[in-house]
């Protein structure tokens, strides 16, 4: 024995965490009870990852193949996964009177992905209550659309399901068209949109608006939250209902322009990480597809429940651009410098996301039996933790299967944590003299 402590970082037991969910939740799919026809290890597994990072990507029909208990297995996957299952580690220290000492905010601090120690605990409070007291809402706004059509039973139980996968930005749905059936129903897209966004904006802006409750007083990070939120929504709404508008296999197809609007204002604001669906994925134009692709890319906001590279990365690198373009130094937004150290970690994040989307495209490129649009958008959706496809997900091969596990699990923890937790940061003891290289 050499006497050496054996130690894990913050973001190594994230992972281990995150993975022992996923084998606890392949387990219990694989049991016999859990579905209604025998399933293979490997879609157990795929299925058990896909709801845990809240992705939604399914190699078979989600109510056809598994029996309730299976559908609570998987609902229950996805709030844990949603919420962080370290979260509810901390709600029941809160519950049983302990003390939650320094390690442990650390590691929510790595897990809500914030950039201080202090009030994290706060966060994680506010965090359930806002969470359980939005999906209440929502399935009670939803039984008032399914009790009618499905009774009373059936009908809470749908609202129970959708309002907790569409809150997580799941994408999960009970039927195998997704929403398609209810593309012009006001009620259905407009609560499940505001799940998905609500959800995806970020629990430190929930937070923040909660405490706040001025516009002015918000932090900089919410104000960029909800600004970058409505424009990307809003500029794609129009770019999908102008894409897609003499489409006669999409919004042409539909009867009035009030259906035709509500599904492009729902497939403009899906691909943010949501993953539900009001038309066919496979029958889009290739310039919408392409557009999505971006959408996913991007994704929700940092520390919500949804994936991407977040949209603060994004506009961070757009914004770096522009003021190496104007000759400046600085990044300044709304009379506020971002510091370096997070243009870094945006390049850092983006730069090792495009790497991963890289090998894991040309993986399947050999294994699949597809065109490479349909790879790409499979990808970039796992990545994204969104659960969309282009019908490519039910004919995966078993290595195929194995990739976009392991992208949905990099999409959900982020492609930094999973760097961070392999490297072994040093402090530099010298500084070298600086060179030159030629760039561009």
């Amino acid at each position: 024995m050499n006497g050496k402590k054996f130690s894990i970082s913050p973001y190594q037991l994230l992972i281990l965490v995150f993975t022992c969910l996923i084998i606890v939740g392949t387990v219990l799919l694989k049991l016999p009870f859990a579905t209604n026809k025998p399933i293979s290890w490997v879609d157990a597994l795929f299925t058990a990852t896909s709801a845990s990072t809240v992705t939604g990507l399914a190699v078979f029909d989600t109510a056809e193949t598994y029996t309730l208990f299976g559908e609570i297995v998987v609902i229950s996957l996805i709030q844990l996964g949603g919420l962080g299952i370290m979260s509810f580690a901390i709600l029941i220290y809160i519950m049983l009177g302990k003390k939650i000492g320094f390690k442990e905010r650390l590691l929510m601090q790595q897990a809500l992905n914030q950039n201080s120690i202090g009030g994290v605990i706060k966060l994680v409070r506010n965090l359930f209550i806002i969470s359980f007291l939005v999906e209440f809402i929502a399935m009670i706004f939803l039984s008032i659309r399914w009790v009618p059509e499905y009774g009373w039973a059936k009908g809470f139980y749908l609202s129970f399901f959708h309002s907790i996968s569409a809150f997580n930005n799941a994408g999960f749905a009970l039927w195998s068209d997704g929403l398609m059936g209810y593309v012009g129903d006001p009620l259905i897209n407009v609560v499940i949109s505001l799940l998905f966004i609500i959800g995806g904006i970020g629990f430190t802006v929930l937070a923040d608006i909660w405490q706040k409750k001025s516009f002015k007083k918000l932090s900089l990070h919410t104000k960029i939250m909800i600004i970058g939120t409505i424009v990307i929504n809003f500029v794609a709404m129009f770019l999908i209902f102008t894409l897609e508008y003499h489409n006669p296999k999409t919004l042409a197809g539909l009867p009035t322009l009030a259906d035709k609007l509500w599904a492009s204002y729902f497939q403009a604001t899906s691909p943010r990480t949501a993953g539900f669906n009001t038309l066919d994925i496979g029958s889009l134009d290739e310039s919408t597809i392409f557009l999505m692709l971006l959408l996913m890319f991007v994704g929700a906001g940092s520390g919500s429940t949804g994936g991407g590279i977040k949209l603060t990365t994004f506009l961070v690198i757009i914004l770096s651009v522009f003021t190496f373009l104007k000759g400046k130094r600085d990044i300044v937004i709304t009379k506020r410098t971002i510091d370096d150290s997070f243009v870094f970690r945006s390049l850092s994040i983006a730069t090792i996301a495009l790497l991963f989307i890289f090998v894991a495209v040309f993986i399947l490129n050999i294994t699949e039996d597809a065109p490479f649009l349909a790879l790409l958008f499979e990808v970039i959706s796992a990545f994204g933790t969104v659960g969309l496809s282009m019908g490519l997900t039910f004919s995966l091969t078993t290595i195929g299967k194995i990739v976009i596990i392991f992208i949905m699990f990099l999409g959900k923890l982020g492609p930094l944590t999973l760097a961070l937790s392999l490297s072994k940061p040093e402090i530099a003891r010298m500084k070298y003299p600086n060179e030159d290289i030629l760039t561009g």
